[in-house]
């Protein structure tokens, strides 16, 4: 047994389909999510695309609630907020 596996290292950056795991969603709705900006593009570390865990934690805190209706907010609209 190794030591990752008895106590795992937690991770900032998340595969595409470990990020949309996290989400909740299927990998393809992530993928519309990211496409339209409700959800951060990707971190890109030389080939691979990792999603920032915070990131996302952010985005989802901007979507509506069920009763709320639209916002017209997106991770655009949360950055351009909080820069």
């Amino acid at each position: 047994m190794t030591l990752s596996e008895i106590r795992p290292v937690p991770r900032r950056g998340l595969s595409r389909v470990e990020a949309a795991m996290y989400v909740g969603v299927s990998p393809v709705k992530f993928d519309e999510l990211v496409r339209d900006g409700r959800m951060p593009p990707p971190k890109r570390i030389d080939g691979r695309k990792l999603w920032d865990v915070r990131e996302l934690d952010m985005a989802f805190d901007t979507l509506p609630s069920e009763n709320q209706g639209s916002q017209g907010t997106t991770w655009d609209d949360f950055r351009a907020d909080h820069d």
